[in-house]
C-alpha cells in the first residue's frame, strides 16, 4: 500500500474512532436520538452538494426503495444504539463491540446469500465470539440496564450493520457509494426527525456540545464517508475495510486520553481475541500454503 493511502487509512480511523468520543460527550445532553438526527441532518447537507456535482441525484432516486433499507440497518438505528450504549460503556468500550460488524456480516452473508464460510472462518467467529463474551464477563457492573442492556444494544448495531453489508451486495451492487452515503443519511434524518420531537431535550445544550455534533456530523460521517470511498477507488474495498481494525486502537486512545478511562487486563485479552477472530473470518489472515520442496 502506497504511503499516502496509509496515511490517509490512519486518518479515517482516528476520525472514525472519535466519533464514538463525540457520542460518549454528547448523548446524555442531546438523547441518542436527537444526537442522531443532528448527525445525519448535518451529514445529508454536507454530502448533497456532492451527490448534485457527480449527477448522482437520479441514481439515488432509483434506487431509493433499497437505500432506505440501508438507511434503517446501516445508519438510523445502529447509531442511535450506539449512541446509547456509549453513555454506559465509554468510548473505547463500545468502538471494541464496533469490530464484531464483519464477523455479522460474515454471518449473515452466509445464511442469507449463501456465502461461503471456510473452515478458518468458522474458526475466527468462534474465537472472536469468545472474545465478545470475555468483554461482557470483565464489566465490573452486572447490572441489566447500566452494563448487560447496553453491550446488547452495542452488538445488535453490528448486526444491522453485518445486514446493512449483505442489503448492499444483493440489491445496491455497482451503484455509485456516494449516492447510497447520501440517500442513507436524508433518510435517515426523515425517519428519525419526527422522533426526535418526542424526545426533545429538557434543557438547551451547551455551546461545546453543539460544536461537538457538527463535528460528529462533518468529520465523523459525511467527510468520513468521502475519504473512505477515495480508499476503495484508489487501493480497493479489501484493504480500505481493514479500517475496521483500527477504528478500537483510535476509540480506546481517545477514551484514554480525554475521558480518563481505562481497560484491564480481561478486556485487552477480550479485544485481542475480537480482533484477531475478525482477521480470520474476513480473510486478513490466512492459512500459509505449504512451499513444495525443489526436487
Amino acid at each position: 500500500m502506497p504511503y499516502q493511502y496509509f496515511l490517509e487509512l490512519l486518518l479515517l480511523s482516528a476520525i472514525w474512532g472519535a466519533s464514538f468520543l463525540f457520542m460518549r460527550n454528547t448523548s446524555a445532553e442531546f438523547g441518542p436520538i436527537m444526537l442522531i438526527t443532528l448527525r445525519t441532518g448535518i451529514a445529508a447537507l454536507v454530502l448533497i452538494p456532492f451527490v448534485l456535482y457527480k449527477k448522482q441525484w437520479n441514481l439515488m432516486c432509483r434506487y431509493w426503495l433499497p437505500i432506505l433499507l440501508v438507511a434503517l440497518t446501516n445508519t438510523a438505528i445502529p447509531f442511535c444504539l450506539f449512541s446509547y450504549s456509549t453513555l454506559y460503556l465509554g468510548a473505547g468500550y463500545a468502538s471494541l463491540l464496533n469490530a464484531t460488524a464483519p464477523m455479522f456480516a460474515a454471518l449473515v452473508g452466509f445464511y442469507w446469500l449463501k456465502d461461503n464460510l471456510s473452515l478458518i472462518a468458522v474458526v475466527g467467529l468462534i474465537i472472536g465470539f469468545i472474545g465478545v463474551l470475555l468483554l461482557s464477563l470483565a464489566r465490573q457492573n452486572t447490572d441489566f440496564e447500566t452494563s448487560l442492556l447496553p453491550i446488547l444494544a452495542a452488538l445488535c448495531a453490528t448486526f444491522l450493520y453485518g445486514v446493512a453489508a449483505c442489503l448492499t451486495k444483493r440489491y445496491l451492487q455497482g451503484v455509485n457509494s456516494l449516492a447510497i452515503a447520501t440517500g442513507s443519511q436524508c433518510f435517515a434524518v426523515l425517519v428519525l426527525a419526527p422522533l426526535s420531537l418526542v424526545y426533545w431535550p429538557s434543557s438547551m445544550p451547551n455551546m461545546q456540545s453543539w460544536w461537538q455534533v457538527l463535528a460528529l456530523g462533518v468529520f465523523c460521517t459525511a467527510l468520513a464517508y468521502i475519504l473512505y470511498f477515495r480508499l476503495i477507488a484508489n487501493i480497493g474495498a479489501a484493504k480500505a475495510i481493514t479500517v475496521a481494525y483500527l477504528v478500537p486502537v483510535f476509540g480506546i486512545l481517545w477514551g484514554i486520553s480525554f475521558l480518563n478511562e481505562h481497560l484491564t487486563l480481561q478486556m485487552w485479552l477480550g479485544a485481542a481475541l475480537v480482533l484477531f477472530g475478525v482477521a480470520l473470518t474476513t480473510g486478513l489472515v490466512k492459512r500459509r500454503k505449504a512451499t513444495p520442496l525443489p526436487g
